[in-house]
């Protein structure tokens, strides 16, 4: 806690509050995904205090319920298992529509995993707009869809249709409960329709999960309040830097190193201060 327009901080320590008063100060004090472990966000008012923009935090790389949930009997069997080899394609709002390749789990609410993350800022703020949005999986991506049609309409003979698509197109599992769960009756007993629906099953994404349970957080301060270095405007002196700034990154790597980097830049900006003063560029 502090009051950077006085140049203070004030830390909670075992032996009682302390005050420091500072000539540079480089805060990194992250989002809001964390609370357990302290980046609860807490910082925030503190920086609208201080004159700062703040965008309101908002959970990133994260997972999403599913509209009305998943049905008992899907849940109870399939929450935790791996859609693996997948398609997700996410459009809507008249932009371009986004998909990639990649593996997701079924969750008790919905879906999560890296495929899903990389995607989860444009799901997100669809979301936002639309109060849902439908998103399409693809079962088969490494397959074409007049292949799939023709292998959903060769005749089974006898054979159920579950032993049918296992035997002609490897469907079992997780994927062959996600047509049933997400399908009506009329449609998974239409060849075409259900090869149709294996290269996109319509899945309604209703909310992100919440932001404690993110891997990160977009939003921060704006980019506005503070000059190229770093340096707030309004508070000569304070730096921001890490993902308290408005900004997100898809997971792993290219979070961390946009943390590190605006952690140098900000470095970098707190010695020209020292050496050359708060006007210093």
């Amino acid at each position: 806690q502090g009051a950077p327009q006085d140049r203070t901080l004030r830390f909670a320590t075992p032996d009682g509050e302390v005050a420091l008063a500072f000539d540079a100060v480089v805060l990194a004090l992250g989002g809001a995904s964390w609370p357990r472990l302290g980046s609860d966000g807490a910082w925030v008012l503190s920086l609208i205090e201080a004159g700062a923009a703040v965008a309101p935090l908002q959970p990133s790389n994260c997972g999403f319920d599913v509209a009305g949930g998943w049905s008992e009997y899907f849940r109870s069997r399939h929450a935790g298992a791996p859609l693996k080899n997948v398609a997700l394609t996410v459009s809507g709002d008249g932009a371009a529509p986004a998909a990639q390749i990649g593996e997701c789990v079924v969750t008790e609410t919905g879906i999560e995993g890296s495929l899903v993350y990389a995607l989860s800022a444009s799901i997100r703020d669809r979301i936002a707009q639309g109060g849902s949005l439908t998103v399409r999986l693809d079962l088969l991506p490494a397959l074409e869809a007049t292949r799939v049609a023709a292998e959903v309409a060769r005749p089974r003979g006898s054979r159920s249709l579950a032993t049918h698509l296992k035997s002609r197109l490897g469907l079992a599992g997780v994927k062959a409960a996600l047509l049933h769960e997400c399908l009506s009756r009329e449609q998974i007993a239409d060849p075409r329709r259900l090869a149709e629906a294996i290269k996109a099953v319509p899945l309604t994404l209703a909310a992100a999960r919440p932001v404690a349970e993110a891997i990160s957080t977009a939003g921060g301060v704006r980019f506005e309040s503070l000059r190229d270095d770093l340096m707030l405007h309004d508070c000569p002196g304070v730096f921001c830097a890490g993902e308290m700034l408005d900004w997100e990154a898809p997971t792993g790597g290219y979070l961390l190193t946009a943390c590190f980097a605006s952690g140098v830049a900000a470095g970098l900006g707190v010695l020209a201060m020292l050496t050359h003063g708060a006007d210093a560029r």
